[in-house]
């Protein structure tokens, strides 16, 4: 299988890439971390607090969180509802990048990831596809940009939804979620020793695809 592996800090444009590279390529994406985020709404729903760690592990059993593809689209489901709408808050980014180091938690999503590499040629993003998931693929990125490119990238996004945000907010989840995400004891975030290292900073969308569509080649 061609499997490209894309992982990265918060607010690297790794969702947005995947998603042009998979299209131009006919590969399926695979959101991860949407697929985090779909836990982690169940347990917020759950009224589980973050440190509620035997809590969280119970929820897994409970929660069936499967991707499929309408109309070219990919739908994330919890539980047979879809979640596309309702995963994308800062509380729910905050609640996943605290669960997603729960042990359980990831044996769960991982093994449904691993099953999606075998099945077919897929695009994945995250924080450890090149290092965990999809070990073997044979084109691995490690996409970046500068903490504050990022916070504005996701300060944009925000803005352009409605949402009322405050920028230095944002620059320090984002900070406060590298550190979580980095020296989390299981699958912490760090580039695999055989992916490119890319930083966005000051690349366009396009740069960004072109470079990764000519690297998986």
């Amino acid at each position: 299988m061609g499997n490209i592996a894309i992982d990265g800090p918060a607010g690297a444009g790794k969702s947005t890439i995947a998603k042009i590279v998979a299209k131009k390529k006919g590969y399926i994406y695979v959101d991860t971390g949407a697929m985090y985020r779909a836990m982690a709404l169940f347990i917020i729903r759950e009224g589980i607090k973050p440190e509620e760690t035997d809590k969280i592990e119970e929820a897994c059993d409970k929660a069936d969180i499967s991707i499929k593809y309408v109309d070219g689209e990919q739908v994330v489901t919890l539980n047979g509802e879809s979640v596309n709408g309702l995963i994308r808050t800062e509380e729910v980014s905050n609640m996943a990048s605290v669960t997603s180091v729960n042990a359980k938690v990831r044996e769960k999503l991982v093994a449904l990831q691993q099953k999606l590499g075998k099945e077919t040629d897929v695009v994945m993003d995250g924080r450890d596809i090149g290092t965990v998931v999809l070990k073997d693929a044979p084109c691995k990125i490690y996409l970046t940009a500068s903490d504050d490119v990022r916070a504005k990238r996701r300060y944009d996004e925000l803005m352009e939804k409605g949402v009322q945000c405050d920028l230095n907010e944002i620059k320090k989840d984002i900070i406060e979620r590298d550190h979580r995400d980095m020296n989390r004891a299981i699958s912490p975030l760090r580039r695999a020793d055989d992916a490119v290292f890319l930083d966005s900073s000051s690349m366009t969308i396009d740069e960004v695809v072109s470079k990764i569509i000519e690297l998986s080649e």
